[in-house]
């Protein structure tokens, strides 16, 4: 007799990872409105959950799944789901850390660039015609900045790899020094008036203090947590600030919108802000990295070997 296969609940529309699984696992795949069906026809079998993260994974949601053991998570950020609710229950939930952080850098480092020398600005004035009447007008530079890096962990210390080649000063700050990265560290942002860089992990930790808001009105920003209350817009289009660079996602994280794909009008109207369709990781090479993690946890830890990433808050012992 053939044993039965453990069912996967697959949310998101994974095709690639649900590929994947589906030698191994029984998958059943829903998304949005579908899912409450799915889960009361399916929800007492199901013993883990793949999840692209863009459905809210609530205690409620959970307590319907009562064989539930694991939920893998593809991408870093993870607070689409209840890890309290997960961790009282013993679930244990993994994310992807590591096999994006070369290409968020790379995009960061990009937005950078984009958001200083106003590429995006540029290209529009090709379009539009503007060029038949006269040169785009000279802008700013790197070459005169100090670059501030907020936060240094996995993706910050590859951005601050980037950055050195630029031959810029470059400080950063963080919860706690970091002994292998060679650049400065400072207790306060209060100095840091030039062009900064956010990358703090958004999915459960607090972030670190907000920086200095004097950093005068060159003060461009590339990396994550905008603040899309609608009077910080007005300073942003009053000229308060040169420029910002922001990537999206839902809930913060790595790429902000609050409630992407929507994305505020106030924002829309800025011609200082650079907004992208959460593509920080967006290449075949890094989601497909990706996604084999999300299939390698799940088949791990149902062959007895544990979770290969599971997140701080759910930590536990390998399987037995």
């Amino acid at each position: 007799m053939t044993p039965e296969r453990v069912q996967v609940l697959s949310l998101g529309e994974m095709a690639d990872v649900e590929r994947q699984l589906e030698p191994t696992f029984e998958v059943h795949r829903a998304t949005g409105a579908e899912i409450d069906g799915l889960v009361t026809r399916r929800g007492p079998g199901i013993r883990a959950v793949a999840t692209r993260g863009r459905d809210r994974l609530d205690a409620a949601l959970l307590a319907r799944l009562p064989a539930l053991e694991i939920i893998a998570n593809f991408g870093v950020g993870y607070d689409s789901i209840d890890v309290d609710a997960a961790a009282r229950r013993g679930i244990v939930v993994t994310n992807t850390p590591e096999v994006l952080n070369d290409e968020v850098a790379d995009f960061a480092v990009a937005l950078l660039l984009a958001t200083v020398r106003r590429l995006p600005q540029a290209d529009r004035f090709v379009r539009s015609g503007r060029w038949l009447q006269g040169n785009f007008p000279l802008g700013p530079t790197l070459r005169d900045r100090t670059v501030g890096l907020i936060g240094m962990g996995r993706i910050g210390k590859r951005i601050a790899q980037r950055l050195a080649a630029f031959e810029v000063p470059i400080v950063y700050h963080s919860r706690t020094a970091r002994t292998d990265v060679p650049i400065a560290t400072t207790g306060s942002c209060s100095r840091w008036r030039k062009t900064w860089t956010l990358s703090w992990p958004s999915y459960r930790a607090a972030p670190p203090p907000r920086p200095d808001r004097r950093r005068g009105p060159r003060g461009a920003r590339a990396g994550r947590h905008p603040d899309q209350r609608r009077p910080r817009l007005g300073g942003r289009r009053a000229g308060a600030r040169r420029g910002a660079a922001q990537r999206d996602d839902p809930r913060r994280r790595l790429d902000v919108f609050a409630d992407e794909p929507r994305v505020p009008q106030a924002l829309l109207e800025l011609d200082n802000v650079v907004l992208l369709p959460h593509v920080g990781s967006a290449t075949r090479h890094t989601r497909g990295l990706m996604g084999r993690l999300v299939v390698d946890n799940l088949l791990s830890w149902f062959e007895g070997r544990g979770a290969l990433t599971p997140v701080p808050e759910t930590s536990w012992p390998r399987k037995a």
